[in-house]
C-alpha cells in the first residue's frame, strides 16, 4: 500500500515497486494523478481519498484492503510554509491528520495481518522530523510525531517480524510539492537524486 501515490516521490515508489512485481494498493486525493500512476502500474488497486478525513480513510481502507498487506509506505503529506500567525487551525489539523492520523489508521488496518505474517511499515519522513524549520510548524510537528510513532511500532512489532522505519530523502527533490512550496532561488541549488 502506497499513499501519496499520484505524483512525485509516491508515484516513483509505486512505479518502482510495480517493476519489481508488487501488487499495489494506491491511495491519494488527486484523482487525475492517481489514474496516471495506475496506468503505469497495471493491476494496481486505487482509491481516491482525502487522508485528512478519518471517516473517508476508514471507508477507503475497507474498500481496497481485501487481503493481506505486507508493506505499508505512508508517503502522503501536506506542506505549507507560512509563519505561525498565518497558520489556521484547519491547516494545522489537516496537516497532522494526513501525516500522523492517517499513519495510525492505515497501520491499525494492516497490523493484525502483519502480526501473523510479518511485514514492513515505511513512513516517509523529512529533516523536518528531526529538526525544526521556521514556517513549518504544522509539517514539523507531524513529522516529529511520525518519527516517534514508528519507533514505538518497531518495538511492538519486532517479535512479530514487523519492521517499522522512517526514511528521509536526505536532500530536497524537485517534486510537485516542493515546486509549489519553496522559492525558485532555493530550488535552483538543488540536485535531484537518482530515484
Amino acid at each position: 500500500m502506497v499513499t501519496g501515490a499520484a505524483r512525485g516521490l509516491g508515484s516513483a515508489i509505486a512505479r518502482h515497486l510495480h517493476g519489481l512485481g508488487a501488487r499495489l494498493i494506491l491511495l491519494d486525493w488527486d484523482e487525475e494523478g492517481l489514474a496516471e500512476t495506475g496506468v503505469a502500474c497495471p493491476g494496481a488497486t486505487s482509491a481516491v481519498v482525502d487522508l485528512a478525513d478519518a471517516g473517508a480513510t476508514e471507508r477507503a481502507v475497507a474498500e481496497v484492503v481485501t487481503g493481506p498487506v505486507d508493506t505499508l509506505i505512508h508517503n502522503a503529506a501536506i506542506l505549507r510554509v507560512e509563519p505561525l500567525g498565518a497558520v489556521s487551525l484547519d491547516t494545522f489539523q489537516a496537516t497532522l491528520n494526513v501525516g500522523i492520523q492517517a499513519a495510525f489508521q492505515l497501520t491499525k488496518a494492516v497490523w493484525s495481518g502483519m502480526k501473523e505474517r510479518g511485514g514492513a511499515l515505511v513512513f516517509v519522513s523529512s529533516r523536518s522530523g528531526v529538526e525544526g524549520f521556521a514556517g513549518e510548524t504544522a509539517y514539523c510537528a507531524g513529522k516529529h510525531a511520525l518519527e516517534g510513532f514508528s519507533k514505538c511500532l518497531a518495538l511492538e512489532g519486532a517479535s512479530h517480524g514487523i519492521l517499522s522505519v522512517t526514511i528521509t530523502p536526505g536532500m530536497y527533490m524537485h517534486t510537485p510539492m516542493s515546486e509549489t512550496t519553496y522559492p525558485p532561488e532555493l530550488r535552483e541549488k538543488w540536485v535531484d537524486p537518482i530515484l
